[in-house]
């Protein structure tokens, strides 16, 4: 008899590789300066190794995301789990910084495997509002996790060094990979997708020619632009700016994780996924708004501060919503539409981080969140069909 994964089984594993990407993305960040003594090379070569974990992100989600339909959910799992802990080693034991930064693609390309299949699982497991539910906990995650990564990775810092903390995502992938073994299969043999590697990646191209789906992974990809932008230009902005101490930035930062936390667990008390969508997004552009106003003129830190937490909030909201929006669109090729869904929204966050350094990072930051604010309002608009002065009348067909 085939046993089932217990729901709070289902939930923290899924949460735990949730966080897995943004965490070997960001966790040793603070340790930078100290790499580029190790590896006795320039600060702009040790960031190659950011550079290629986002690029094995986005292509491990394309990668895997088909492999979990045609293969199943478990087998493609635990092989990234191996995968990861065999990458993490490399970059361990790396001689040369490219050494370091090739192991560091393969990292990122595993630890997708992990992001991509938690949603698929959510979408086998879960329909309608459990769907949204299950999405809201992954999105509160996906949103706080590449926030607290660099906390904790400061933390660490002073005691463990930049290996240390590699050490301690090496711990994380063994107990991942022994999750993964017990975990039980979701998606039963009879709804894989029995065909060749030519005919699976046509997959792609017929999930791109579903409208609405197209529409919502855009909406995503904005959404996550702005959250990178923030990431990116907050420890210069609240530490350089406004004269900020790293212990207050810390609070601050964390704080701020927190409103994403609750924006996308509020999401689900709305009646339908497409108006916490809606309500976000024109939420979402209507803060950025004054927030490039404020930054523009130079505001003060709580004003700044004020319309930050506006637009995080509204920002949660659209997370849970387009992902599940666009899981439940293409429920025939979940790992497919999951795989674009997150590599999309890396692409769009490796592309803004470094213009928001661009000029005076105040104007910069500020013309990003509205242009990426702007983008996920008009996309949300396309995806809902929603003419604007009817919006309100809107109800789910």
């Amino acid at each position: 008899m085939e046993k089932n994964n217990s729901r709070l089984f289902l939930l923290c594993f899924l949460g735990m590789l949730t966080a897995f990407g943004p965490f070997v993305t960001d966790m040793y960040l603070p340790t930078l300066p100290d790499m580029t003594n190790s590896f006795m090379t320039t600060s702009s070569m040790v960031q190659l190794g950011l550079t290629t974990s986002m690029i094995g992100l986005a292509v491990g989600q394309l990668l895997f995301g088909p492999l979990s339909d045609k293969y199943g959910r478990r087998s493609p799992l635990m092989v990234a789990m191996v995968l990861f802990l065999l990458s993490t080693l490399g970059c361990i034991f790396s001689k040369t910084i490219l050494q370091f930064a090739f192991w560091r693609f393969v990292q990122g390309m595993s630890g997708a495997g992990g992001i991509v299949i938690s949603r698929s699982v959510a979408a086998d497991k879960f329909t309608g509002k459990d769907l949204a539910k299950t999405l809201a906990l992954i999105g509160a995650i996906n949103g706080v996790a590449p926030v607290t990564a660099p906390i904790i990775g400061g933390v660490l810092a002073e005691t463990t060094g930049w290996k240390g903390i590699f050490w301690i995502l090496f711990v994380l992938g063994v107990v991942l990979l022994l999750a993964s073994i017990c975990f039980s299969e979701t998606y039963p043999k009879r709804n894989r997708q029995n065909m060749n590697w030519f005919e699976l990646l046509r997959t792609f191209r017929l999930v791109i020619r579903n409208r609405s789906y197209v529409c919502y992974v855009l909406q995503f990809g904005f959404a996550q632009g702005v959250l990178f932008a923030n990431i990116a230009s907050a420890p210069f902005i609240m530490q350089q700016h406004y004269g900020f101490s790293p212990m207050m930035f810390s609070i601050c930062f964390g704080i701020n994780a927190l409103v994403i936390v609750l924006s996308s667990a509020s999401a689900v008390r709305f009646s339908h996924p497409e108006n916490a969508l809606y309500s976000g997004s024109r939420g979402m552009f209507f803060v950025a708004v004054f927030l490039f106003l404020a930054l523009i003129l130079d505001c003060s830190f709580w004003i700044y501060e004020i319309f930050l937490v506006g637009l995080l909030f509204m920002l949660g909201l659209t997370f849970t919503a387009s992902n599940t929006l666009a899981l439940d669109c293409e429920r025939d090729n979940s790992g497919t539409a999951s795989a674009l869904l997150g590599a999309l929204g890396f692409a769009f966050g490796g592309l803004v981080s470094p213009i928001v350094g661009l000029g005076n990072m105040l104007v910069s930051t500020g013309f990003v969140f509205l242009v990426g604010s702007g983008g996920a309002y008009v996309c949300a608009r396309l995806a809902l069909n929603r003419p604007f002065l009817l919006a309100r009348y809107y109800k789910k067909s």
